[in-house]
């Protein structure tokens, strides 16, 4: 058997207008938007449907991006992997409540974040 594929588990919008982004997401495609406390901060989950997870993060962004997150069973390899094939690693890989993960702008500018949950090997 081959190496198994990473599926997307994750979609994050990065925008200066979380408002604005949270409905018109909401009212055109029906996502229901959820604010989460954090500490100090507030992240707003957004229900895409399916097995896909979402959620828009208010930022200093000029342009609104998607950062799509990827599922991988080490994220300190994976990290290091992309890094070796020329991308730029925007976020070390770091703890969180619900796993590990990091960023990485790849070849061609694009941004991936992976994932890795707890609980997984």
């Amino acid at each position: 058997m081959g190496p198994q594929r990473h599926p997307v588990v994750h979609l994050e919008l990065h925008t200066g207008d979380l408002a604005g982004a949270a409905g018109f997401y909401s009212q055109l495609l029906r996502w229901r938007p959820t604010t989460i406390q954090a500490g100090s901060a507030c992240y707003t989950a957004m229900e895409l449907g399916g097995r896909l997870g979402g959620g828009i993060v208010q930022c200093g962004s000029e342009r609104p991006m998607w950062l799509p997150y990827v599922q991988v069973e080490s994220v300190e390899r994976v990290t290091a992997c992309a890094w070796g094939m020329g991308a730029t690693v925007l976020l070390e890989p770091r703890e969180g409540p619900a796993g590990w993960r990091s960023v990485v702008s790849v070849p061609g500018g694009a941004e991936l974040a992976l994932w890795q949950p707890k609980g997984a090997t």
